[in-house]
Parts: C-alpha cells; structure tokens; sequence
C-alpha cells in the first residue's frame, strides 16, 4: 500500500456557500466585467458583475414566487450557455439543489433522473426537451412547475417569465434565503453517465464544491484569476464544467458560453481566453485538422519536422533542456508554425487543463512545445472534479499530477486507486448501500487502477472493472491501447476485447471528419461511406499502423493480433457512449456481439 498527502492551506466555513461569490462580486467590483454573452447579432456583450448579480436576483424572486423551497432539487436541462449558469446560481440563491440533466437524454434517461431526484420543478433549454419532459410527466409525481429558456413566439422566455413571477417577491427575501445557506447543505445532485447501470445521484454539498473552487483557483493562480477568462463549452451538467464555472466566478475571471462545437475555433478566436478547458478528443481533432490541412496545402514535410520538434524540445525540458541546435529549430518553427496554432485558439491561451481521459504522451508533448501547455488532471463526479493535478510549476507528462492541498491519494494492495478529502461526495442519494460499498474509513473507492511515483504523481493504469482476463490468464488495462489508438487522426472510437479469449483483438471506429480527406488521398471516390470500406486493404493498412503503435506500448501477451473495422460510430444516442465520450463497453458487446465473434471465429476481414 503506497500513499501521497499534501496538506491543506485553506479551509471552508461552516456558513460558506458557493454562491456568495456572485454577491461579494456585485458588492466589490459591481463594473467589473463578470461575463461577456453572444447575442442575437453574434456580437460579445458585456455584462458587470453588478448586472448578473441583479438578474440572478430576479430569477430567484420567481422560483421563491413559485413556491421552490430550501432543499427543493430544480433540473436544469440545457446546453452550455449563460441562462444556464444564471440558472443554475439562481436556484442556489433559493437553498434548491440544482440537477443537471445533459442536453442529450433520452426521455427515459430525464424519467430516471427527475423522478429519483424528486424534483419540483425543471427548465429546458427548447420546445425539443420541453416535448421529452411532457412525454414523461405523468411518471413524475413532484414535478410541478416547468420553465423553458428559449421563448415561444410571442411568449417570454424562461428567465424572464421567473422575472415576471417573482414581482410578488421582495430582493430582501432572496438574500435572507442565500444568507441561510450552509456549507454542509446539498448544492447539487450530479448523476453520473453510467457505463453501466443506472445513473447514480452524486450528493455535492456546497462546501464539497467551495472546497474544489479553492484547490484549484490555488493550484493554478495563473489560471483562474482576475482579469483572466474562460470560454464554456464542455456541458455543464458534468461536474468538469460546474467546477471551472464556480471557480472562474470566485476569481473574478470573465466568462463565456459556447453551445456550438462546431463553431468552437472561430468562438476562441473571437472571444480569446487565457484558459482553455477541454477534453482529450479537442486536442485530438485540433493536431490532426491542422495536420492534415498542412499536408492538404503542400506543407506536410514542414508540420511534422515542427511537430517532431516540438515533442523534442518538450521531452528535453524534463531531461535539462534544449539544447543550441534544438532551440534554433524551435525558434524557426515558432515563427512558422507554432505561433498559427495558438492563434487558431485566441493567441492569449496560458493553459489548458484537460479530464475526463487521458491525453496520451506524445500528444501532450507536442501542445507543450507549441506553447499550449495541457494540464492533465484527476477527478470523478464523486471528487467534485479534480482531486489531483499537473500544475505549471510542477507537471510530469504521462500522469494525471499530485493531489490538490488538503487531499490524499492512497494505493490499495490490488492496485486500486482510493481518495480522501473535503472534495469527496457524502454519498449517492437514496443509496445507503452504493455509498456504503464506495466510502470506506473515509477513503472514496474509485474502480480506477494506478501507481503513485516517490514524488507523489499519480497514473492512470486502467480501471479495474474493464481489466481484461485473456484464456491464458494474462491481466490486460485496455485503456493503454484504446488510448494510443485514439490517438490517430482516422480512428474515432475503439473498444479492446478479449476477456477469457486466446488473444487481444479490437473494434475500431472512423472519423467521419478525417474520412473525406483520407479519401481523396487515397484516390477514393468522395462520399464513399466507412461501411464500404470495412474491407479496404487502404483502409486496413491505415488502421494496422495505429494497431501497431500501439502495440508499442504494451508486452508482447498484451498486444492486439487482431481487429475490426466497423461500418458505424459509437454514438450517444445509440447507447455505445456517454455524454463524456466513455465507452458503455456492455453496450458495445451486445450491439457488436457478431464483429467480436467474427474476430475468435476466423471470420475475420483481411489482413
């Protein structure tokens, strides 16, 4: 058993609560800009501390109006925008417990989520959630009240209905409501995406979440700070975005809100952040949309020289740095190419931090060397997020870094990985039994296996559910290899099989982005499809050298022998993924049961 502590340098009050934030903001900087907000034109606005404070106010007359009460949970069904985060302030100002519901759920997903939680009432974002809601509301016995952001026509919108609402409200009601909001009262119900079973309803209370807002704000100072900003894209029903949201918020950073991913460069470019918050696949499609749009333009021999010498240079600044020649190379690259790529995410980029998967080593090396540092962290719902991190003073690529102040990480004789500190949850509601099986002695069971180095790094091996056990007894962590494939620009998804099998096989996925590039290249009809090509010797030579990079990084017992390209995608809506991009690996089995036997039976495609 091996365990890393680190102690704490700030505490939560008893009376604390996250939301007083807003209101100290409002009271102190009231001008300060506290959000900047895309209108109607496209056009960022402005919008004071002062300002968000008083509309948060006024949505919190309306929920009081309307008879939400202290402890009431409220869903909040939306994609990442402003409404959601003034919301979600809103219904804490109250004493509600905010429950985040992801804008992707299924009407059976909402069901689950709305009824267990007993929520009184629930805001979507659309007419397309309000229909999903209605469809499911004879099964939602608490339910009561329903707010819809977007307007009908003719009819105002949510935000501004509650504002209507609450005229019978007084501004002093709401802030002796606030006021009495304590530390160890409930702030939120998280339910985890669940690879498997049904979602789990994570208790945050508030100092869980104002203990997270500190460790991080402390441990990245360069970050969430004053004058900084972040750009909001990830949802924010997950625990990642709430947390950088709260935290950005208590460091009087500027925030923004983008629910378009497909927009996302030209949003950074315009709104310009200092800090990046994103998951692997985000980094994954920026190195390979400008990797393959310089190989496009003619200029492929100069990205991948730069690209090899960013990942040199980076690897050098852990074994003493550069040196003259290599400083040379990355100086000329910088004013080529590195400088383009941190343009293309705003040009004022300090940092990014990046969850929920890991990232792979050679890729964070490379956005080192252009200048974007990724800082790799750790966390699940039931930590509030991050419960360790790489931080810019203290970063070793390959792990997910040292536990936050006042947190500690222990290693179990199996290997598994087990957390203490304020940031861990109380517990799953209505579910003395889950909780009592996670939460032992204090110490949060997290399923994640990991090693910690003598100086405290902690990384990510596999988690140890999904170990595979092969026919010959051989223990394999799929992650190392489904990682390592991921990695390549053709591959989307990937599953590793071979639970009690003679060897290691996988099921690979396309990128439908990378797909028409790779088509012309390869002198393919253009809009070929990826279910006539699950056979193409191209096709199945391009993804075998994925298969044998990765294969790298594994022993010999351990390596992939065999694979299958399949004609479709994991997606969310066919149930293969979470809305964190997890693979629901049951799931996968059962819809892709015959590929998987078809690689054990020796009908396998060609080699």
């Amino acid at each position: 058993m091996r365990e890393y502590s680190v102690p704490a340098t700030t505490r939560v009050g008893d009376d604390e609560n996250i939301v007083d934030a807003v209101f100290d903001n409002a009271a102190s900087y009231g001008s300060e800009v506290a959000y900047r907000r895309r209108g109607a034109d496209k056009v960022w606005v402005d919008i004071t501390a002062a300002t968000f404070a008083d509309e948060v106010v006024a949505a919190a007359r309306g929920l009081i109006a309307a008879g939400v009460a202290p402890g009431d949970r409220v869903g909040l069904l939306s994609r990442t925008r402003y409404e959601w985060t003034l919301l979600d302030y809103a219904i804490l100002a109250v004493g509600g417990v905010t429950v985040p519901i992801y804008e992707t759920s299924s009407a059976d997903q909402i069901r689950w989520i709305l009824s267990d939680s007993g929520a009184v009432a629930v805001i979507v974002e659309s007419p397309k959630h309000r229909a999903l809601v209605d469809s499911v509301r004879d099964d939602l016995d608490a339910l009561k009240r329903i707010w819809q952001i977007e307007p009908e026509a003719g009819e105002p919108g949510g935000v501004e209905q509650l504002a209507l609402l609450g005229d019978a409200t007084t501004v002093e009601e709401v802030h002796a409501r606030r006021r009495a909001v304590r530390s160890d009262d409930l702030a939120t119900l998280i339910y985890t995406s669940g690879t498997t079973g049904r979602p789990k309803g994570c208790e945050l209370t508030h100092r869980n979440v104002q203990s997270e807002v500190r460790t991080v704000i402390a441990a990245f100072p360069e970050l969430l700070r004053n004058g900084g900003s972040v750009l909001l894209f990830l949802p924010l029903a997950h625990v990642f975005g709430k947390a950088i949201q709260c935290g950005a918020t208590a460091s009087r950073g500027i925030i923004g809100h983008t629910a378009d991913v497909s927009d996302l460069l030209s949003d950074l470019g315009e709104f310009k952040p200092t800090f990046l918050l994103a998951v692997p696949r985000v980094f994954e499609k920026v190195y390979n949309g400008a990797r393959q749009k310089a190989h496009a333009d003619g200029k492929g021999k100069i990205f991948d020289a730069a690209a090899e010498t960013a990942i040199a240079w980076s690897r050098a600044q852990d074994q003493g740095g550069a040196g003259l020649a290599l400083k040379a190379k990355h100086a000329l690259f910088d004013k080529l190419v590195y400088g383009k790529l941190r343009a293309a995410v705003g040009g004022n980029v300090v940092a990014a931090a990046s969850g929920s998967a890991p990232l792979g080593e050679r890729l964070n090396h490379f956005f080192r060397g252009i200048g974007l540092p990724i800082l790799e962290g750790y966390g699940l719902t039931e930590t509030t997020a991050a419960i360790t991190a790489n931080t810019l003073e203290a970063t070793r690529i390959g792990s997910v870094g040292r536990p936050v102040a006042g947190h500690a990480v222990r290693i179990a004789d199996d290997g598994e990985i087990l957390l203490k500190g304020p940031v861990v949850f109380r517990g799953y509601w209505k579910n003395e039994q889950a909780t009592g099986e996670a939460i032992e002695d204090g110490w949060f069971h997290s399923g994640d296996i990991g090693v910690l180095d003598d100086g405290g790094f902690l990384t990510i091996t596999g988690r140890k559910k999904e170990i595979i056990v092969t026919a010959g007894g051989k223990n394999v962590a799929p992650a190392v290899l489904e990682d390592r494939l991921r990695a390549h620009p053709l591959i989307s998804q990937c599953m590793v099989v071979g639970d009690a099998k003679p060897f290691i096989g996988a099921l690979v996925t396309i990128d439908q982005e990378a797909l028409p590039a790779w088509l012309e290249n390869h002198g393919k009809a253009a809009g070929t499809s990826v279910a006539d090509l699950v056979d193409d010797a191209d096709l199945r030579a391009e993804v075998a050298t994925a298969v044998d990079d990765a294969n790298q990084a594994v022993s010999r017992a351990e390596q992939i022998r065999e694979f299958r390209v399949l004609p479709v995608d994991f997606t969310e809506t066919g149930g293969e993924i979470t809305p964190t991009l997890k693979v629901k690996r049951a799931v996968v089995a059962e819809h892709f049961a015959d590929d998987i036997a078809g690689i054990y039976a020796g009908s396998k495609q060609p080699a």
